[in-house]
């Protein structure tokens, strides 16, 4: 065939970087910098975090504080992936939801997730970070369609990945859609970025006596019904062997010293401490 022979320019992926964690146990971290507990994490952030002290939508300056400690770990060595909660704008089970189909109202919340990611990737790539939008809803004009091997590529290149639209699917919350792709990109936790400092007996916000817990099991978080993330994330975070992190987004460089095991949250694992 006449003219240049196709090259591609990237080699693929190392199969030694692509283990399944509930075969082969913890995936090993040569690169991964001494100070820091986990080298690969899904940072889940619930949609109200990006609210700041507004009622609605999204409050950019509170968008830029999360995107500098995101971009502070990205550069210090850590590969994050982000799912990006869409409750700031809509929610399939809200009160503005009533008497909607319920699969539409979901379509619509996985729209408010896509729109909540790309402000994130706005304020990322502004400060100089490489990011990368999926989408698991397929929207070639502002986003890559969502596909593992490449979004494990771009972990590895040391950019951000942001998976937007949940896992695709109605009847499905975004807990979900981060539990999947924590355990597809073989993380090493997961971390959930929330407006409190870890699980509580009570929320602490209406109950001045609730206590919060150092420690959790998955049964632990189900017999209580504490309600940190739906039952099926948790779920799949307990099959896969992957921590749940709860730690408050809000505090000063508060995603830094939890990954150096620093600061104040709540672990969930397997193991009863």
């Amino acid at each position: 065939m006449a003219g240049a022979p196709f090259v591609y320019d990237e080699p693929p992926i190392h199969l030694a970087r692509m283990p399944n964690p509930s075969i082969h146990g913890p995936r090993p971290m040569p690169d991964a910098p001494s100070e820091f507990r986990y080298k690969r994490v899904l940072l889940k952030v619930s949609g109200e975090v990006l609210m700041g002290d507004q009622s609605y939508g999204i409050d950019m300056k509170t968008v830029d504080v999360v995107a500098a400690a995101v971009a502070q770990v990205a550069r210090e060595g850590v590969e994050i992936c982000l799912v990006i909660g869409g409750g700031n704008i809509f929610r399939g089970l809200s009160k503005a939801a009533e008497g909607m189909d319920r699969a539409n109202a979901d379509y619509m919340g996985m729209l408010a997730t896509i729109m909540n990611a790309l402000a994130m990737q706005g304020a990322l790539e502004k400060i100089g970070v490489d990011t990368r939008v999926q989408s698991a809803i397929p929207m070639a004009a502002i986003a890559e369609p969502y596909i593992r091997r490449r979004a494990m590529r771009h972990l590895e290149k040391g950019r951000v990945v942001i998976f937007a639209a949940g896992v695709g699917a109605p009847f499905f919350t975004t807990d979900s859609g981060a539990a999947l792709r924590a355990a597809e990109m073989g993380c090493d936790a997961l971390l959930k970025g929330t407006s409190v400092d870890g699980v509580y007996t009570a929320d602490p916000k209406k109950d001045a006596t609730a206590t919060r817990y150092e420690t959790l099991t998955y049964q632990e978080v189900l017999a209580k019904d504490l309600r940190v993330m739906d039952a099926s994330a948790i779920a799949l975070m307990r099959d896969s062997d992957i921590p749940i992190v709860v730690f408050s987004i809000r505090e000063e460089d508060s995603l830094r010293k939890t990954l150096r095991g620093e600061g104040t949250f709540t672990v969930i694992t397997n193991k009863a401490a």
